[in-house]
């Protein structure tokens, strides 16, 4: 009788162990983050640019039209003393026929679960495991509050340390400049306007965009970063822009 009494006791428990021992533990595998921004030495891409700029004191609006390369240079440590490699950044005419010309550095720091652009001494995460829709991350936590203070003074940059990164789309093919990329991650950043463009020259306008593409077995293919504002004519000064706008796209690699 007691032993009766003691399965029908354990049972249940015996039970409950089974069943928990059965279940499948899903794993989420993700992409490398060397996936996403190569650093093999030697590797290059070459983007077409249109920078938008601001003349004649901000009263005109200009697109200059550039090809940039982006070369893989060399492994240098940080200012952390952490692995990094340096980006060698040259500049020609849009069509090409003109030689490159030297156009400044820039680092890539990747990490084991994101990786890190230093670039005019501002620092972001660019990527950031996992790889899946909707991750999200603080992309400029390591800015300040106005990192382009003061050279442009104008209120886009105002906590730009908070804006959130994520990925908001994936493309299993994706074709530009007639290149066909896979695996293509976008990264939103934000997306602000006001009277942009400027339909009413006696108010207030600003754009704040920005966001990139990144291709698996490539790297960074599209990116498109627009900060400026537009101040109204007052106490006799005339209206006027402030700050700038890249957008460039790949065209050749390696």
């Amino acid at each position: 009788m007691r032993m009766k009494k003691f399965i029908h006791f354990i049972l249940p428990f015996l039970f409950l162990f089974t069943f928990t021992a059965c279940e499948k533990t899903e794993i989420f595998e993700t992409a490398a983050i060397s996936d996403y921004m190569p650093t093999t030495i030697g590797k290059y891409i070459t983007y077409r640019l249109d920078s938008t700029v601001f003349t004649n004191i901000g009263r005109n609006i200009e697109v200059h039209k550039y090809q940039v390369k982006h070369v893989v240079d060399a492994q240098v440590p940080d200012n952390l003393g952490r692995p990094s490699f340096r980006i060698l950044r040259y500049l020609r005419d849009s069509a090409g026929l003109q030689p490159w010309v030297d156009n400044g550095t820039y680092f890539i720091t990747p990490l084991a679960d994101q990786a890190e652009v230093i670039e005019d001494n501002l620092r972001f995460i660019k990527i950031h495991q996992p790889f899946r829709l909707n991750n999200n991350w603080k992309g400029n936590k390591y800015l300040s509050s106005e990192p382009y203070d003061p050279r442009y003074p104008f209120s886009n940059d105002d906590f730009m340390n908070d804006w959130d990164y994520s990925y908001d789309q994936f493309d299993a093919t994706l074709s530009i400049s007639d290149i066909n990329l896979e695996d293509v991650y976008t990264v939103f950043h934000i997306d602000e306007a006001l009277n942009a463009p400027v339909t009413d020259p006696s108010s207030i306008g600003l754009k704040t965009l920005s966001l990139e593409k990144y291709a698996k077995g490539i790297g960074l293919v599209y990116r498109d970063y627009v900060l400026w504002e537009y101040q109204p004519p007052a106490n006799g000064i005339s209206g006027f822009y402030t700050g700038f706008g890249i957008k460039m796209w790949i065209i050749d690699h390696n």
